[in-house]
């Protein structure tokens, strides 16, 4: 299949451009290139948006809730952002965030995790943990519904609510009723046919996941740990139904079909897509592309199914 059109025109674009490959770079260069709010658009009016500090496991924790109008208790959805675990912060997911929260009526909380290298594995999986956790015991403060409470991410966010569901699921102190992965990260290789096909040319290049784990992994003995690369785990059994999307584009295409592919076998209920002509990343652009509208509202409707159904009991 060949670039969805809207798509092709920013590629062109970024090429124009001439940014330095992510790779090359120095790690605040990167950060400081990492400005994609002309994709994303216009940020839509919640009934009310605050940013908090709550406890974690090494100091505080920045979150923004995003609470819409609606009756209370409210169901709650627990947000990690992208960018490979080393860049991104609560800016990057505000705009999808402010989405989520007005099409599902639900309070969104968007986590700004502790970020590699400063802060290695496992220490940005710790800060999700807490943070969902966090949003579980003070949920009639949120005016949230802790029976109703679903966990998601893109990219390396992905990878972060993959691997707090494994936590949840084996701490057994509360449940989850929904897993939304965007394009996530699922497994430390290189090696899959995405991997080939799309290893440049289309925003995220084989070289920058190398680096982006490179950054997040004290040694290559972390990456086949199951909450650094959930599809490695021994067991995916008794996990929260989950709405998985991939890119035709994306290195990581494979491996979170994968992941999906072994939800389903295991008996965990799947609906996964994978968007035809979109690169890793088209999840956060809905200013600028219809597709990335569209999982958006994927996303909302999944979310909706998932807080309309009986609450999951411990298993």
């Amino acid at each position: 299949m060949t670039l969805d059109p809207q798509l092709k025109f920013l590629l062109e674009q970024m090429d124009g451009a001439e940014i330095p490959p992510m790779h090359t770079l120095t790690l605040e260069e990167a950060r400081q290139t990492n400005d994609m709010r002309f994709l994303t658009g216009e940020p839509e009016p919640v009934e009310r948006v605050e940013d908090h500090l709550i406890p974690g496991p090494s100091g505080k924790i920045p979150v923004r809730i995003y609470t819409p109008v609606g009756d209370n208790p409210l169901p709650a959805l627990v947000y990690y952002h992208g960018g490979g675990w080393v860049i991104g912060d609560l800016e990057y997911a505000d705009i999808p965030c402010r989405m989520l929260a007005n099409r599902v009526n639900c309070v969104v909380i968007s986590v700004d995790y502790r970020l590699a290298p400063e802060h290695k594995f496992p220490s940005a999986l710790e800060d999700a943990y807490a943070a969902i956790k966090w949003v579980v015991e003070n949920a009639s403060e949120l005016h949230v519904n802790p029976e109703k409470v679903a966990v998601g991410g893109d990219s390396a966010g992905g990878n972060l609510a993959a691997a707090v569901t494994l936590m949840v699921r084996d701490k057994k102190t509360f449940t989850l009723c929904h897993q939304l992965l965007i394009y996530p990260i699922t497994d430390h290789r290189f090696d899959t046919t995405s991997y080939q096909d799309n290893a440049e040319g289309y925003f995220l290049t084989k070289d920058n996941m190398i680096w982006f784990w490179n950054h997040y992994l004290h040694h290559e003995e972390d990456g086949k740990h199951p909450y650094a690369s959930p599809l490695r785990a021994n067991d995916l059994k008794h996990l929260p139904p989950a709405l998985i999307i991939t890119a035709e584009h994306d290195p990581l295409r494979d491996e979170g079909e994968a992941y999906a592919e072994r939800l389903k076998t295991e008996g965990t209920p799947v609906e996964a897509t994978r968007y035809t002509g979109m690169i890793h990343g088209f999840f956060s652009m809905p200013g600028a592309l219809t597709k990335s509208q569209e999982a958006i509202e994927q996303a909302s409707n999944g979310l909706k199914q998932a807080f309309a159904s009986n609450p999951n009991q411990l298993t």
